[in-house]
């Protein structure tokens, strides 16, 4: 069973032509951007998973023989699996991460899978020539590729430069860090770092972006602007004792008044240990454009 469907799929994409019973024949010129598809067996009493390179932002089943999801506090890996035992015809899914990558798969059913966990990083690793298919994202605007970002924010943790030596604070063993910024097409990218000399680790509940008078100690929330990351290069995690936490934030381009400053905090969870930096324009103008990377694709 398997081998045949196998084989009328190698058939339908070798002739790739619309079907002599519809009233064209001619090859469709969509076949220059064609996506080729991945192919894999799932079955019916065991669950396959597919570990992606970035979140998994949208998945399509082809039918109601699949069942798929994102598996439990893990953004980027689909379980999947077959709803019914031996079916026999072909069918397929589309994922799309927010790296703006789109996946498509051929299924087919086997009573015994070679395989059931699949690495699609190690995949893309291996294939050197594999072509990058991009999607647009609203909140990245029409003219920024989702590969071109997630190559920005992979390049700038990577290398790990520090070029901001003045923005910083230091309290109860914990040390908050804006190690640099960039800036790309609209978008700032700022890397950020916290460290943990304490035997006591740093539990992180959430981080916050906020553009607040300067001059103002006590300050409300009508004089607060709220400035939410567009995308986070790593989820946000406990900082261990005697350990360290890096991230690359994405916010949209902005500037500061004269007035103004930008407050960065970061929380711990059922904890005190808060700690804030502050940034000013001098500081936002002075970004260092994306260009001067060498960018790891």
């Amino acid at each position: 069973m398997l081998l045949t469907a196998l084989t009328s799929q190698l058939h339908a994409q070798q002739g790739d032509t619309i079907p002599k019973i519809d009233t064209l024949e001619t090859e469709s010129q969509l076949r220059t951007g064609k996506i080729e598809p991945y192919w894999l067996t799932i079955t019916y009493d065991k669950t396959t998973h597919i570990i992606f390179p970035s979140k998994i932002k949208y998945v399509d089943l082809g039918s109601d023989n699949l069942i798929a999801g994102k598996a439990d506090e893990a953004e980027n890996v689909l379980r999947i699996k077959a709803s019914v035992q031996d079916f026999d015809t072909e069918t397929n899914f589309s994922v799309i991460t927010e790296d703006g990558r789109f996946y498509s798969f051929d299924v087919f059913y086997s009573r015994y899978p070679a395989t059931l966990n699949y690495d699609v990083e190690k995949m893309l690793q291996a294939k050197m020539k594999d072509k990058v298919n991009n999607v647009l994202f609203e909140d990245l605007g029409q003219t920024n590729r989702p590969s071109l970002i997630d190559a920005a924010m992979k390049t700038i943790y990577n290398k790990n430069k520090k070029y901001i030596r003045h923005i910083g604070s230091y309290s109860f063993g914990i040390s908050f860090l804006l190690k640099s910024i960039y800036i790309n097409n609209g978008k700032y990218f700022f890397h950020t770092e916290v460290k943990n000399i304490t035997s006591v680790p740093f539990p992180i509940d959430f981080m916050s972006f906020k553009i607040v008078d300067k001059k103002t100690a006590r300050r409300t929330a009508v004089q607060e602007n709220d400035l939410i990351p567009i995308r986070l290069y790593l989820p946000l995690t406990d900082v261990p004792d005697g350990g360290s936490e890096r991230n690359v934030f994405l916010l949209d381009q902005f500037t500061l008044a004269d007035d103004k400053i930008l407050v960065i905090e970061i929380f711990e969870r059922n904890g005190g240990r808060h700690q804030k930096i502050e940034v000013e324009n001098t500081d936002l103008i002075h970004a260092r454009p994306v260009t001067d990377l060498k960018l790891i694709f």
